[in-house]
């Protein structure tokens, strides 16, 4: 099942589940078929996102015998060329950030 993220601010945002799930635990959120994130929810989930974007481009500038072997959930290759957290979650940011300047809500499922 893929996930399409969707606000009357933006165009849709459609995510693997193995993505939108690990992006929805970030924010705070049950990585459950259908959720509402409202507009009072956003600048935490944002400041969360930007969290994790830091430590996951810490953790991918250690030398890679530094980086545990499961580090990653996915196994899309060698870390180096596998898109980081930032690239993975740039869409769903830019959703939020469109909506919570036009006070919309952002669902997924519905």
């Amino acid at each position: 099942m893929l996930y399409r993220f969707q606000s009357k601010a933006t165009g849709d945002v459609v995510m693997l589940p193995v993505h939108a799930e690990a992006l929805l635990r970030i924010i705070g959120k049950d990585a459950a078929p259908k959720g509402i994130l409202t507009a009072d929810d956003m600048p935490a989930a944002l400041a969360a996102l930007h969290r994790a974007i830091a430590e996951d481009e810490a953790r991918r500038a250690q030398p890679a015998d530094a980086v545990p072997p499961d580090a990653d959930e996915t196994d899309d290759g060698p870390e180096e060329e596998r898109p980081g957290l930032r690239q993975r979650a740039w869409p769903l940011m830019q959703m939020i950030e469109r909506a919570a300047a036009e006070g919309q809500a952002v669902v997924w499922g519905v």
